[in-house]
This record gives C-alpha cells, structure tokens and sequence, in this order.
C-alpha cells in the first residue's frame, strides 16, 4: 500500500522502542508547550484545565475532518484531505492530550506509562 494508506505497516515489531517513541524526552516538550501556553494566560488554573480538555475534542474534529476529506464523502470537497493529513491531525490529538494530563498531573509520563503498562496487560494477557 502506498505511503498515507490505511492498514500501511510500519515495520516495526510489537514492544520494540524506536526512533520517536514516547519517552522522557517528549514529555520534557510537553512541559514545554505547556509552560508557552499558560504563561500569559489570565484564566484561573482550573478553567485553564477544562479548557485544554476541551480542545482535545476540538483536535478529535479536526481528525474526523481529515478522515472525511482522505475518504471524499463531503460532496461539496470531494478528496480535500490526505492520509498523512489524518496522521498528521491524530498527532495533534495526542500533543494536546498530553498537556491537558500535564496540567492535571505533574507526574504525567509516569502516570501514562503506569496507565500503558495495566492496559497492556489486561489486553495481552501479559504481566
């Protein structure tokens, strides 16, 4: 299947690290962009929060958008979107997902390895 098509493999075996997993280093970004986005903010800290939940709808929309468009089922768009568009907008998904759990938890990376490793054994089978 060419590059963008759905079920395209990655080559990569299951369980095996590379090159762009999540690791310290993404979660260190995280921090980062969540430090850019709260600076300025005037907003109290909770609303900050709930705001930032929300936006991870917002991002999940844009993903359906995407789907929509690499699909052509908007009559009025035809094809107006790509595969990559949809990985591209999953990604901004998991970026804004990632800072909304910074901001409730400031043990995050820990948090969602912890959280990673129960569901991996619960639907694994695996201890």
């Amino acid at each position: 299947m060419k590059r963008g098509g759905i079920g395209r493999g990655t080559g990569r075996a299951a369980g095996v690290a590379y090159p762009g997993a999540m690791n310290d280093s993404a979660w260190a970004t995280i921090a980062e962009l969540n430090r850019w986005l709260t600076r300025d903010s005037e907003l109290p800290e909770q609303t900050q929060k709930i705001l930032q939940i929300l936006k991870i709808s917002e991002e999940a929309g844009e993903v359906a958008e995407a789907v929509i468009g690499a699909t052509g089922q908007n009559p009025r768009k035809g094809f107006s979107h790509s595969w990559e568009d949809v990985e591209k907008e999953l990604c901004d998904v998991i970026i804004t997902s990632m800072v909304a759990l910074t901001q409730l938890n400031s043990e995050a990376g820990e948090l969602f390895a912890e959280h990673l490793q129960r569901v991996r054994e619960r639907a694994l089978g695996l201890s």
